[in-house]
């Protein structure tokens, strides 16, 4: 933790700090330092394109040597000074860290940073860089007040822009304004930025105290005020244009080349992709378990051969997936393309998928509530991700247990966006003549009519078997027995909402996180799922009556008959 007080002023391209880490170190001439100059040249090539925010890396995947840089430039800032302060700083880091293969350096118009671990989409607030005006204010409780009123004001308005900029200026007194500015990376989620944001501005009053001005600086956000103007709206570059799945910028479909691999490297991992390393195959091909020289895991997806996808296509895909960084989507390392040959590669996730459990008698009773209470709100805050939070709208079209990964610590992980669309932020369907997915996962719209949308993810998020007969106690466990029962009623209740047959009245992924992880909040009655089939054999299911339980008891009836004790089977 640093803490520096100069006296700050306003001065374009103008150094602030710097930190090498001690811990790694490379030698000229080096792989690494070859590698790490390729990187930086990247940098300093794309920043007038990059609108502010760029990240790239050079070297063999997932090797010690691979090098991986960004930048962060001030949201007001024209791009020819963004390219400036990248190149400046690009030079002066490499002379004040001449051998460390991680560091990170603060300018007044740009942060950059590499390292030879992957830096994106984590955020990172272990390295602080404080800075304090030395003059201080005269009424400093009124100050004080105006200024966490204002940067609170700023922090949701960057958390809700689409480039995680804001900056504003407010009344302190009749002669004198209050200017203020927050930023975070653009590579980190929503809830990041404002976790990161939230944090620096509790600390303005540890260590700016009083001050007429002060920042915090850190990895993923940083946050200034001063009672003069030091930023420039009108030299604010546009918000990046809507992506869709037609249109991506060769400038992108360049920079996916970082993560291209060698088809030899992979074959070799993989045994040249031997039955014995097969772990899976489905309607788009077989997925191989592979280990590189470095005894890193992987997991290879190699795509049939008839998949029609020509190299922009699939390049299209890759980009798609690299983007969307999140605790629970799988993660991509990198891809192949030779001749016909399609590969993607990805994080191997040693516990397989969610399916091999559910459905396993064995492997069924590992699974105890609270792990599966964690997992359905790992999926959950995935789709909420795809759909509100990323940079990208992702509709995934084909969630389903199969495609839900576990990780050692039994974290899913949301996997197979083959069938997935992008969306622009601000639309909300589309229509499509080719149905794709898998039955009993798929909303009834969909099926009908071709319209998809974030609540047809929703639908699949809710599906299950035993709702079709009202026997929703089916699905608990007898290895559960003893748990909460309130709980596991109200998840029932959730998915039912999940399936209802209007679109509407299904809840937004935001709502549905709301409701797992808020159990004071009361749920809606649900209305006929879609799909309901009744028969002589099932149950009277009226949908008044869909579920009456209390949450706090282990009483409940789903039709109406006699309260029990639970005892599911």
């Amino acid at each position: 933790m640093l803490i520096i007080s100069p006296n700050i002023e306003a001065q374009e391209t103008t150094y602030r700090y710097h930190r090498c880490v001690n811990t790694t170190f490379f030698t000229l001439n080096s792989t690494f330092s070859t590698n790490l100059n390729e990187t930086l040249s990247s940098l300093i090539s794309n920043a007038p394109l990059s609108n502010g925010f760029y990240n790239t890396s050079t070297g063999a995947l997932l090797g010690p040597d691979r090098a991986y840089g960004l930048f962060l430039c001030r949201g007001d800032i024209s791009p020819d000074l963004c390219q400036i302060c990248v190149k400046v700083a690009s030079k002066k880091i490499k002379n004040l860290c001449p051998k460390q293969k991680e560091a990170i350096i603060w300018y007044e118009e740009c942060m950059l940073g590499y390292s030879n671990r992957s830096i994106f989409s984590d955020m990172e607030e272990d390295t602080c860089v404080y800075l304090g005006n030395q003059n201080n204010v005269i009424h400093p409780s009124q100050f004080n007040q105006t200024l966490a009123d204002l940067m609170n004001s700023l922090a949701h308005e960057a958390v809700s822009s689409s480039n995680f900029f804001a900056a504003e200026d407010v009344n302190f007194t009749t002669v004198t304004r209050l200017y203020g500015l927050v930023q975070c990376t653009p590579d980190i989620v929503s809830s990041e930025c404002c976790s990161c944001l939230a944090a620096c501005v509790s600390e303005i009053r540890k260590y700016c105290n009083g001050k007429e001005g002060g920042r915090i600086s850190k990895p993923s956000c940083n946050i200034r005020f001063e009672i003069y103007p030091f930023y420039s709206m009108a030299s604010h570059p546009p918000p990046p244009p809507a992506t869709s799945t037609s249109k991506i910028g060769s400038c992108e479909i360049d920079n996916v080349q970082s993560l291209l691999s060698d088809f030899s490297t992979i074959r070799a991992a993989t045994n040249n992709f031997s039955i014995d390393s097969k772990l899976g195959q489905g309607g788009f091909g077989v997925v191989y378990k592979g280990r590189l020289l470095d005894g890193q895991d992987i997991a290879v997806k190699r795509l049939s051969r008839n998949s029609g996808q020509g190299e922009l296509e699939f390049k299209n895909e890759v980009l798609l997936v690299a983007k969307l960084l999140h605790r629970n989507l799988v993660r991509l390392l990198g891809f192949c393309m030779k001749g016909n040959e399609r590969l993607l590669i990805y994080e191997l996730l040693p516990n397989s998928s969610l399916d091999n459990f559910i459905f396993d008698p064995t492997k069924r009773s590992s699974l105890d509530w609270e792990t599966r209470y964690k997992i359905i709100g790992g999926i959950a805050r995935g789709l909420l991700y795809l759909h509100e939070d990323s940079r990208l709208r992702v509709i995934h079209r084909d969630l389903k247990a199969s495609n839900i990964l576990l990780d050692a610590n039994m974290i899913p992980k949301i996997a197979d966006f083959g069938m997935a669309r992008l969306f622009e932020m601000d639309q909300t369907q589309a229509n499509t003549s080719r149905i794709v997915g898998t039955f009993g996962y798929m909303a009834p719209e969909y099926i009908k009519h071709g319209h998809f949308s974030t609540k047809s993810d929703v639908f699949s998020f809710g599906a299950w078997r035993n709702w079709t007969r009202g026997t929703a106690l089916n699905m608990i466990n007898s290895s559960l027995r003893g748990c909460s029962s309130g709980e596991m009623i109200r998840c029932i209740h959730i998915g039912l909402l999940c399936v209802q047959e209007k679109v509407a009245n299904r809840p937004t992924m935001s709502s549905v996180v709301l409701m797992l992880t808020s159990h004071s909040q009361s749920l809606p009655i649900p209305s006929k799922p879609a799909f309901f089939m009744q028969s002589s054999s099932d149950l009277d299911y009226s949908e008044s009556s869909m579920l009456d339980y209390r949450e706090n008891d282990a009483l409940f009836s789903l039709n109406e008959a006699s309260i029990t004790e639970l005892d599911p089977r």
